[in-house]
């Protein structure tokens, strides 16, 4: 394993440009790696064992040779993409809260804003294990575990290092940036055809360059760099899927392939049999007579028997009950194990608030622990940032709106009426306007006051007497 320590061995830009294709080539024979590209096929639906999945045919001798005549469907279903997106959105889905409202403009631009980048992210972690958010100057890019190859401290663990790199297509240069505390070097390898041979040339794109440029305008010279300066840290900070920073796919892959597996073989069962077979009752038919008389079928829908001939048509009644079932089970088992809200179980009836509260205890026990590690990613972010702020979560449920807003209105005279406007606003699902509907209210029951209404004053007892008061003294 490659580390930080075996980059400060390296002391010239060739030993430093073979280390950084060393870096790639180790990554990507990574066992982590290989699960990575694996649960990326699956995210987006392209299932690689059923894909890959070829049905045989034995022969006498024994010898499987592939069979290309019977039906072969090959039906990927879409689990692990809805369960990391709803992972995932169901924590981030209604974004970042901050105490400050400046705080989510400083940290993201208008085309790469910091929920935006950060829900990305989170998608990345779940697939890969673990993801990076990059934070450049005044918003985070994101990288997946797939293209980026971190280099730890050996002493502390902590990521002092690592090497960002893509390639478009095989045959297409393969680039790399080495990121480092004190600054970034681009580095590019072309493809050679020399004599029929292909072969690999590296150069250094761009020296090392400083992650904070400062520049100045002149009238002769237009833009230029005056001088340059980097993070207190490391720049990239990973993010954790999870303690053992593995992919979500990992102990559902076997499930979600015995699903595959179940039903499009189920699939191919019922198109086998959607086809007549034939009993005939004639002698000096051989194999070859058989054949033909299937295809005349086939064709024409009639064949012509010999004297004293019977042929009869018989179809066959599929067994399907066991298979429906073990689905259905290895449907349940996959929520289960995923931690997920399967929405199924609660559409299907009025449910009550309770059920559906009761139904999202799992899904809150794995947010919760997914919330650790997202609140210590964003901690870092704030700090390479210069920010001081503490984020905070709200979660997309599905509720009983009804029963939910009864039960607010029946404690109102106990609560303030703020306190239930901004629950019943959070309830219908128009959050981000709690704070103008608020203000709203305050401004129509000042204006009631003030001009002498009869309209019933709205706010708390505490709010009616500080405004009555402030009035008076004016």
């Amino acid at each position: 394993m490659l580390t930080y320590q075996d980059l400060l061995q390296q002391n010239t830009d060739a030993q430093r440009m073979d280390f950084v294709r060393k870096c790639i080539s180790e990554h990507q024979k990574s066992q982590e790696y290989q699960t990575a590209v694996i649960a990326d096929d699956y995210y987006r639906r392209r299932n690689t064992t059923i894909v890959n999945y070829q049905k045989l045919l034995y022969t006498m001798t024994g010898q499987a040779i592939p069979d290309t005549f019977s039906p072969n469907y090959k039906l990927c279903s879409g689990f692990f993409k809805r369960f990391v997106v709803q992972k995932v959105q169901y924590l981030l889905g209604n974004g970042v809260s901050w105490e400050e409202d400046t705080t989510a403009d400083k940290l993201g631009t208008k085309k790469k804003p910091f929920d935006t980048q950060l829900q990305k992210l989170a998608k990345y972690a779940k697939r890969g294990g673990k993801a990076y958010g990059f934070w450049n100057l005044d918003h985070m890019d994101v990288f997946k575990f797939t293209e980026f190859k971190e280099l730890p401290d050996e002493n502390t663990s902590a990521i002092r290092a690592g090497v960002r790199f893509w390639q478009i297509d095989s045959n297409k240069p393969l680039r790399a940036t080495l990121y480092e505390e004190d600054g970034y070097t681009e580095y590019i390898w072309n493809k050679l055809s020399e004599d029929g041979t292909t072969r690999e040339e590296g150069q250094i794109l761009e020296p090392k360059k400083s992650y904070i440029l400062n520049t100045q305008e002149t009238t002769a010279d237009g833009l230029e760099i005056v001088s340059g300066e980097n993070y207190p840290t490391f720049p990239i900070v990973p993010l954790w899927a999870n303690e053992f920073a593995d992919s979500e796919i990992v102990g559902l892959r076997e499930n979600i392939d015995c699903f595959d597996l179940i039903k499009s073989g189920f699939a191919n069962t019922v198109d086998e049999a959607s086809m007549l077979y034939w009993t005939i009752s004639a002698g000096g038919m051989d194999d070859v007579d058989l054949v033909k008389f299937r295809e005349r079928m086939k064709i024409v829908k009639a064949a012509v028997l010999d004297d004293g001939a019977k042929a009869e048509a018989h179809t066959i009644d599929l067994p399907y009950q066991s298979r429906e079932a073990l689905l259905t089970r290895l449907r349940n088992d996959m929520f289960d194990d995923s931690m997920t809200f399967d929405a199924a179980q609660v559409i299907g009836g009025a449910s009550t608030a309770t059920q559906i509260m009761a139904s999202y205890e799992s899904p809150d026990d794995d947010a919760d622990d997914f919330e650790y590690f997202v609140v210590e990613f964003v901690s870092h972010i704030l700090d390479l940032a210069g920010i001081e702020d503490n984020p905070s979560f709200v979660r997309s449920k599905i509720v009983n709106t009804q029963e939910e807003i009864s039960t607010l209105l029946s404690a109102g005279e106990y609560l303030p009426s703020d306190y239930i406007t901004e629950k019943i606003v959070t309830i219908l699902g128009d959050i981000d306007k709690v704070d103008e509907i608020l203000e709203d209210m305050d401004a129509e029951n000042l204006e009631r006051l003030t001009e002498g209404g009869e309209g019933e004053w709205t706010t708390d007892t505490q709010n009616q007497t500080e405004g009555l008061e402030g009035l008076s003294a004016e």
